[in-house]
């Protein structure tokens, strides 16, 4: 069992790395890279003269890891470090100067100059490969007490270390590191929360510009929530969420972030609650609602569909069954949402809001009906194959009714097949979700990637990729270790002789 949990693991993490390597190289290479000016709302302001809209390309593509990019300033800079006598002026001189210090660094780096100032910058297009090695080198990352690196605060406590903290109690708290709680419990779930070992997905752009992917599909939506906050200078009405203390330098620290936490205090930089949940969360809410719908359908369905095999019931759930495996998703979204309107329901998530239960009925429903068929048809072929096994022939001949066999025998046999099942429903709830949610306007993943691609945010497709590929990998071992719990006969491993 563990050799075989271990195996597992490790092919799931290179099917992992191959899916997310593949769409990260499609997206890389094949999406022309300028597109994503077009939903960028700053472009056009501060692009206003040749100079700065090279210079503002430069930057998002240095940022988004497509190229290294060295402005006048900081080349300036940098080669100043090799001859003092260099300036930003564009003489011949400089140029010289420069030419020398890119020909130093060598690796692809280029001098060029704006064409209305004539000043020097350099640029050094990154390989995709080398995109890709950087995007997992830095995918997993740890905090420790060495991770500040601030010369205005040469003072710096560095430590970790276990406190009863004034505003949130007992936990683990660090100083030099980046956040300020590593280990804490509150009555959120999963109600034990760690920042020693972060994901990072890269930063979101054009949508939701400079901010982490992570940080994009895990926090609130919405308003913000106002609340009593503990901080360490006393008790305030704040939507500031007290657990997401970050590093920020105390130069920079503003008389709200004195008045909040204290002169001198380096961790002020924080995050607010919001009054709407957060994407992953939504996406969750129907998705796990959707699981249960279908089989709730399905199972009683396929079982009276195999009891009374052949019958007219049997023909007639056939072929419902069938039609609607055939019909297009969207048809069958468009038809629930009809439906729905006659019973009161809203045909999009922004009519009543997060706040509503009626927002998530629809969408969870249509997540619901999309697996129901596929798994009742399995269910039906899967018992009605038990049905023939001599065990049941032999629990007929003992005079049991046979509702005692289908109760005691066949569904208990059923049921180890139907937790395998459920990592295929899994996935297509997310398959489902990407066009559910985005025709009901509904803010949760599947449509932050539809929209994402619409954007060409391609940062967050790799995110949102990835998610989703560990979600479906993962829970497709989860279901073959749940079939162990349920049937200890089912072996993972080979036993001598291959059997």
């Amino acid at each position: 069992m563990k050799k075989y949990v271990f195996m597992r693991i490790l092919r799931s993490l290179v099917s992992i790395f191959l899916v997310t390597t593949l769409t990260y190289m499609i997206i890389y290479t094949l999406t022309p890279r300028n597109l994503i000016f077009k939903n960028d709302p700053n472009y056009n302001k501060v692009a206003k003269t040749k100079d700065s809209k090279i210079n503002y390309e430069n930057t998002v593509y240095d940022r988004m890891g497509y190229l290294e990019y060295m402005d006048s300033k900081s080349l300036q800079q940098k080669a100043s470090k090799e001859d003092s006598s260099v300036t930003v002026d564009a003489t011949n001189a400089n140029e010289k100067i420069y030419k020398k210090y890119i020909e130093k660094l060598g690796h692809g780096w280029q001098l060029k100059r704006f064409p209305e100032s004539k000043s020097f910058y350099a640029v050094r297009e990154i390989p995709v490969f080398e995109r890709v090695i950087s995007f997992y080198a830095n995918l997993i990352q740890f905090d420790h007490p060495g991770w500040v690196k601030d010369a205005s605060n040469p003072n710096l406590k560095r430590y970790i270390r276990i406190e009863n903290d004034p505003s949130i109690g007992w936990s683990v708290v660090g100083s030099g590191t980046k956040h300020k709680y590593l280990l804490y419990f509150n009555g959120q779930f999963p109600y034990v929360h760690q920042n020693f070992v972060t994901l990072n997905l890269g930063n979101s752009y054009p949508t939701y510009s400079n901010t982490p992917v992570l940080q994009v599909i895990t926090q609130g939506q919405g308003t913000t929530k106002k609340s009593e906050v503990n901080f360490p200078t006393g008790k305030k009405t704040s939507s500031i969420d007290i657990y997401s203390r970050t590093y920020k330098s105390p130069s920079k620290a503003d008389s709200q972030d004195i008045s909040r936490f204290g002169k001198g205090d380096a961790y002020t930089a924080t995050l607010s609650n919001y009054e709407n949940p957060s994407m992953i969360a939504s996406s969750s809410i129907i998705g796990l609602i959707g699981i249960a719908i279908a089989y709730l359908i399905a199972i009683p369905l396929g079982s009276y569909m195999a009891l009374f095999k052949n019958s007219w019931f049997d023909s007639i759930s056939t072929a419902t069954l069938t039609f609607m495996m055939s019909l297009p998703t969207i048809a069958l979204v468009y038809i629930v949402r009809l439906a729905g309107s006659f019973f009161g329901l809203p045909d999009s998530f922004p009519v009543l809001g997060a706040q509503d239960w009626r927002s998530y009925v629809l969408p969870s429903l249509i997540l619901g009906l999309l697996s129901a068929p596929f798994i009742a048809v399995w269910i039906r072929r899967y018992m009605i194959d038990i049905h023939s096994q001599d065990f049941v022939r032999f629990a007929r001949s003992k005079g049991l009714s046979e509702r005692e066999i289908s109760r005691k025998h066949i569904f208990k046999n059923a049921m180890v097949p139907l937790v395998s099942g459920i990592p295929g429903s899994i996935i297509g709830v997310i398959s489902g979700a990407t066009l559910t949610e985005t025709v009901f306007a509904f803010p949760g993943m599947g449509k932050m990637l539809i929209d994402s691609i619409k954007a060409s945010n391609n940062t967050m497709v790799i995110g949102l990729v990835f998610i989703f590929t560990s979600l479906g990998i993962f829970a497709a071992m989860l279901g073959d270790i749940l079939m162990t719990v349920l049937d200890p006969r089912i072996k993972l491993t080979n036993t001598k002789g291959g059997k």
